[in-house]
């Protein structure tokens, strides 16, 4: 989860080098895992988001006309973590369509000269709304889509929300 819009913060993929230059460490002063890299819709490196997020109810929207509550379950032995939208929603619906991100890693056997984000092509950017972001050659790549989280259930009850206004990143399904 981020609870800052990873835009402002964001590097472009022409300035790495400089990012690399300063061991990672980002102007707004996050650091950059060269071995786990996120980009966003627009080229820029962002800031890698909290993940996966905590079991709980989250009160999700994709800012358009669907809010619904994201349940994340607790992880049982080495399955994936079950999650369920209520009241029928999909993760389309609670999807802020125009936002995407898309974490690049190393595949497995290849040196981390391989993947990188000067691999990128600045072209593939910005990237249409709710279309597969870019891949970067060297790279593993898995795209997420953004969801904002309005509010975070307290102590097992609905009622009241906090507001943390954070935007969380869900990994989208295979095409």
């Amino acid at each position: 989860m981020l609870r800052q819009d990873p835009g402002p913060r964001g590097v472009r993929l022409e300035s790495y080098e400089p990012l690399k230059g300063a061991a990672g460490m980002a102007p707004s002063q996050w650091a950059f895992d060269a071995k786990d890299g996120w980009v966003e819709e627009h080229g820029l490196i962002m800031q890698q988001p909290g993940f996966p997020l905590p079991p709980g109810r989250y009160l999700v929207t994709g800012d358009r006309e669907v809010t619904a509550v994201l349940t994340i379950h607790l992880k049982i032995g080495g399955g994936e973590q079950r999650r369920e939208l209520d009241n029928g929603a999909k993760l389309y619906d609670v999807t802020h369509l125009p936002y995407r991100s898309a974490r690049h890693a190393l595949p497995a056997a290849e040196s981390w000269n391989s993947c990188s984000p000067s691999n990128a092509k600045q072209t593939g950017f910005p990237v249409t709304p709710g279309a597969a972001m870019p891949a970067v050659e060297g790279c593993k790549k898995q795209d997420y889509v953004v969801l904002f989280v309005v509010g975070v259930e307290e102590n097992n009850s609905l009622d009241p929300f906090c507001c943390p206004l954070a935007a969380c990143t869900i990994r989208a399904a295979a095409a």
